[in-house]
């Protein structure tokens, strides 16, 4: 019998494949459990459906990726800070604050986590920085962090 499963099944498949289990495994287990659908016309037809959707869904998302990553590749982004004696930062410059001004200066949204600085940010300088858009899509910035200005 051919059911498509609608969660993970141990030892038969993951959600949403078309797989072929006996008549007796099919109706005493996974359909009663609801674990699995039986694979009529309609079945058939919305698992075709979501596998185009989400085919969709990754070539959109890949190709957002690719031009966020053309916008932002070479880049510099300024960073103000404050600083004591010898040019070291009060705290330093983090991947939330380089995100945040992503943010605010090309409008692109971008997870804190997806911002990797090459070294710690402790003073005054430019730094690279590396930015992850999407699976194997990423952008080299520069981040420069100058000193506040006083009046």
């Amino acid at each position: 019998m051919k059911v498509i499963l609608l969660q993970d099944v141990k030892g038969s498949g993951k959600k949403g494949e078309l797989i072929n289990v006996s008549d007796g495994y099919a109706r005493n287990y996974l359909l009663p459990h609801k674990l699995a659908a039986e694979a009529d016309a309609k079945a058939l037809n919305e698992l075709k459906n979501a596998e185009e959707s989400k085919k969709y869904k990754i070539e959109v998302a890949t190709q957002q990726a690719k031009d966020n990553a053309a916008k932002l590749e070479g880049k510099t982004i300024t960073m103000i800070g404050k600083a004591g004696k010898g040019g070291r930062l009060f705290g330093s410059v983090t991947s939330k604050e380089i995100a945040a001004e992503l943010k605010r200066q090309f409008n692109i949204d971008i997870d804190k986590r997806k911002v990797i600085p090459d070294c710690d940010i402790k003073s005054f300088g430019t730094y690279n920085c590396e930015v992850k858009l999407y699976t194997g899509i990423s952008a080299n910035i520069k981040v420069m962090v100058t000193e506040e200005e006083t009046k």
